[in-house]
């Protein structure tokens, strides 16, 4: 791989916006480059994995200091959330996947890290975590599953007034009638109908919604993301405008397109 010690996080940095090919960024892992072609990585990505970078925006977009938190990430995979927790200072983080062996060695290695690997988070209680005292806060990252049935069983995992960043994914959230080509979200009511959708579920769940925003990076198909700020059991709301957000963040896909 030459200038990334591995494929997959060469793929990342590809997808973070990280690489130029021949002068230009080059946002598609799949192309194949020519011998006499300049490859560059014009960042270092500051996390394990392009997760990372999405929850630093969230944490920064909606003003969240984490410090001395205890945390569950759902869906931890190679552990993009779980290293921006612990770089935002988080105490302890539990990373849940029901997947193995997908952890970087990096975080595996940290004690304030705590592996649970193959490990369904719906059916996940605080015995499990091995605590007795409700977390801090929460991520959610997931794929092929509706955000519903992972916050409902999370919410006694957690205090009230927790704070909560879920990853909204349109892709596993629309039904596959409104997938187009690739399994890809391409019109922007599609966005808006997943969205109020969630944000509907959540309050049934009982979290107060407290801000939605773009990712700031595509999922790995080229999917628009959306990152949704929760508080467990909170008593106020800040309105949102979803059509702006979705308006907003399929402007900034045209600029990069």
């Amino acid at each position: 791989m030459g200038a990334v010690e591995s494929r997959n996080r060469a793929q990342a940095l590809i997808m973070a916006g990280k690489v130029e090919v021949n002068g230009r960024t080059e946002r598609k892992s799949g192309r194949l480059v020519e011998p006499d072609d300049q490859v560059a990585v014009t960042a270092a990505l500051p996390f394990v994995s392009r997760g990372g970078v999405k929850l630093n925006h969230a944490l920064d977009q909606f003003g969240i200091d984490p410090t001395g938190w205890d945390v569950v990430d759902v869906g931890a995979s190679t552990g993009g959330f779980t290293d921006c927790w612990l770089q935002h200072g988080a105490a302890r983080v539990w990373a849940v996947d029901v997947g193995y062996g997908q952890l970087d060695w990096k975080l595996r290695q940290d004690p304030r890290v705590v592996v649970l690997e193959r490990t369904n988070a719906r059916y996940l209680t605080l015995s499990g975590l091995g605590r007795e005292i409700p977390l801090d806060g929460a991520s959610v990252d997931a794929s092929f599953i509706g955000l519903r049935l992972l916050l409902e069983p999370l919410a006694p995992l957690i205090k009230d007034g927790a704070t909560v960043v879920a990853l909204v994914k349109p892709q596993f959230e629309a039904g596959p009638a409104k997938l187009g080509r690739g399994g890809v979200v391409r019109q922007p009511k599609v966005h808006e109908e997943v969205l109020e959708r969630v944000v509907d579920q959540a309050r049934s769940l009982a979290y107060a919604v407290q801000g939605l925003t773009a990712s700031p990076i595509r999922g790995p198909e080229g999917n628009i993301e959306f990152l949704l700020y929760l508080v467990a059991r909170g008593h106020t709301e800040t309105t949102l405008n979803i059509e702006r957000v979705v308006d907003e963040a399929w402007k900034a896909e045209e600029s990069h397109a």
